[in-house]
């Protein structure tokens, strides 16, 4: 079978951050027992000692310079091309199919697994995926590698298998890139998460089902330098893709999709990682678009469509009483059509941390639900306690141009803790009427400290 030729990208991606000090990853020996700890590590800075400047940006006016400052400085990525710094080597291919993969519908792991072994032992390699349909079991592809540059090109379909036995090993993971430096995942092909057996098995679906962890579709665990682009990847058992402990990572050009009624698929995952790059991406599943929980600093999402889905959040943080940290995140330029939510912070009572300096700008609402939202009160289940006063703490939040259409009454909400009252939050050039045109849309604003500059409806009363 022809295949395409394989084009070794001439770049390699430095990125780097100006605003917020370094992050200290996680250091745990397995993924798994990453999964335990999660939320229990010690963080490289103490929030009690982070710089209140936004309360004097508001005093002062000047919240155009701080948009500025962050939109040009936060995520300085430089790509380099053929005449600065390109890397020009020769890649050996490494195709599944000369090891045996069959693409019949049987099972194809014990391929892919060597073909990986081989790529990643070469002084140069990549795996090839040519244009057939391969069905897998969980498989962890693991660094590291003997390259500067790993390659995987997808140009035909994975499909995970269906048969849940296949998971006992390790139920919240399908296919896993562990510990993986200087990879590129790309191609015109598709990831199948094959995930209708496990959403009819969802205590989402069905209540009186005990509830259980599925798998999720694509993992990058303690991955550095990383490029993942021109993908589908699609009916994700739970997550489509998850990037977890990783930092400089570059994504791209994603088409993530699975039915609006599947529960618990978030399209891009992020959590524990650092200097993540999202750009021109489409994605429209049963959860959230993108979500960026704990441990997350300096994300940029960029040029995104979502719908159906839960919108883009930041959050869920401080379940179970947990600390929980995000700082430094940016999305610039987002479309959402039909969504359950818009822009939303949701964090848990009795938690603690903080979500700070984050910006949401240049989006286009198109009848979403909550089309801006920052709930301190979160619970996805009955038995929460209610009024607990530890809280996480929200603050440095810009809201800047900002229109479209509003599904629900309230178009802005922002429920805030007593205790720990929103601090620092920026409404510029917002506008948000009711998708029924004869019909006024609301804002409610409990517990937060507001400033508004331009055009701004509805107002906070």
């Amino acid at each position: 079978m022809a295949l395409p030729g394989l084009h070794l990208y001439s770049f390699f991606i430095i990125i780097s951050f100006a605003i917020i000090p370094y992050y200290h990853c996680l250091q745990g020996d397995t993924l798994n027992e990453y999964l335990q700890e999660e939320g229990d590590e010690e963080f490289g800075y103490d929030f009690r000692a982070y710089p209140s400047y936004f309360n004097s940006i508001i005093e002062d006016g000047q919240f155009k310079d701080f948009i500025k400052l962050r939109s040009t400085n936060i995520l300085n990525l430089k790509v380099f091309d053929d005449q600065v710094g390109s890397i020009s080597t020769s890649v050996k291919k490494f195709i599944v199919d000369d090891f045996k993969a069959e693409a019949n519908g049987t099972d194809d792991t014990e391929a892919f697994q060597k073909a990986w072994e081989e790529a990643c032992s070469s002084e140069a390699g990549a795996l090839v995926v040519p244009e057939s349909r391969y069905r897998l079991k969980p498989l962890r592809f693991s660094g590291p590698c003997k390259s500067n540059l790993t390659v995987v090109q997808i140009f035909g379909t994975i499909e995970a298998s269906d048969d849940r036995s296949d998971y006992d090993e390790d139920e919240r993971h399908w296919l896993v890139f562990d510990r993986v430096q200087n990879l590129l995942v790309e191609g015109d092909g598709t990831i199948d998460g094959n995930g209708n057996i496990w959403w009819q098995n969802s205590c989402k679906v069905h209540k009186e089902l005990p509830c259980k962890e599925a798998p999720t579709a694509l993992t990058f665990y303690k991955c550095q330098n990383l490029v993942v682009d021109n993908l589908k990847i699609q009916n994700a058992q739970q997550m489509h893709v998850s990037f977890q402990s990783s930092s400089d990572v570059l994504v791209s050009n994603l088409m993530v999709t699975s039915p609006e009624d599947s529960p618990n698929t978030d399209g891009i995952h992020v959590t524990h990682s650092q200097n993540i790059q999202i750009i021109n991406s489409f994605i429209g599943t049963g959860d959230d678009c993108i979500s960026i929980v704990s441990g997350s600093q300096n994300v940029q999402a960029m040029d995104i469509s979502c719908g159906p889905g839960h919108g883009i959040s930041i959050g869920s943080l401080g379940s179970g009483n947990s600390e929980a940290h995000v700082s430094g995140v940016t999305i610039d330029g987002a479309k959402l059509t039909g969504t359950t939510n818009g822009v939303r912070i949701k964090t848990w009572q009795g938690g603690s941390g903080y979500a700070s300096n984050i910006i949401f700008q240049n989006i286009e609402m198109h009848n979403v639900s909550n089309p801006i939202i920052i709930d301190q009160y979160y619970c996805d289940h009955k038995s929460c306690k209610e009024k607990q006063r530890s809280a996480v703490q929200v603050k440095n939040v810009v809201y800047k141009n900002i229109k479209g259409t509003s599904a629900s009454e309230v178009a802005i909400k922002f429920d805030c803790s007593k205790t720990y009252p929103c601090q620092g939050i920026l409404l510029e050039d917002v506008i948000l009427e009711r998708e029924a045109g004869n019909q006024t849309a609301k804002a409610l604003c409990n517990n937060v400290n507001l400033a508004e500059l331009g055009v701004v409806s509805p107002h906070c009363p």
